[in-house]
């Protein structure tokens, strides 16, 4: 328990989690790439109830906070120099605002992952970091930026939930990130029609 609490600490003194590369070549918080293994192992027990389940949530919410600064970017990016339209600058500037409160608040959940522990979540470890990291993943592949704003506004309030150690606020937070999820992907554009062989 110690070290897990000299871990976090010094990750969070560090500015966050190390960074290792996925197969796709994209930054994946270190720790989260350790446990990866050991969650689809089968860890079914209760979410967020040990200091290294805490911080594995602060790597997801890191790694979404990095998919968020790289979407957000690439957007900007599009536009080769070009003026960027008053309504995605205005966007983007507001998903920067929440960029830096995710990472401070998986910072201060590396920092004091031990007072932060859940004795009954009632959702298991494995379901609560398949979700952040599919949110992680529609953020990177969404169409419309416009479209990440809930879906992040549900991150931030997982993130702030996990501080409090109250499972009900964590179960909302977790809802709301579904339900956001389950919007996007209602709102997709059907698939152009297959062209006849």
């Amino acid at each position: 328990m110690e070290n897990d609490n000299e871990a976090a600490a010094g990750a969070a003194r560090n500015g966050g989690p190390a960074q290792e590369v996925a197969n796709d070549g994209t930054a994946v918080p270190a720790m989260a790439a350790a446990a990866a293994p050991a969650a689809a192992a089968g860890d079914q027990g209760s979410g967020l109830a040990s200091v290294q389940q805490i911080v594995e949530l602060a790597d997801q919410l890191s790694a979404c906070a990095d998919q968020l600064h790289d979407r957000i970017m690439r957007d900007i990016r599009a536009y080769q120099g070009r003026t960027v339209p008053d309504a995605l600058q205005a966007a983007a500037r507001a998903l920067l605002e929440d960029e830096v409160i995710l990472r401070q608040r998986a910072n201060g959940l590396y920092a004091d992952a031990a007072t932060y522990i859940v004795k009954s979540l009632g959702k298991s470890q494995r379901g609560v970091i398949a979700l952040t990291t599919e949110a992680a993943e529609k953020i990177r592949k969404i169409t419309l930026i416009g479209d990440i704003t809930g879906l992040v506004g549900g991150l931030l309030q997982l993130a702030g939930a996990a501080a409090t150690g109250q499972a009900a606020s964590i179960v909302g937070a977790l809802d709301k990130i579904r339900a956001h999820m389950a919007a996007i992907e209602a709102n997709k554009a059907p698939a152009p029609p297959a062209k006849p062989a």
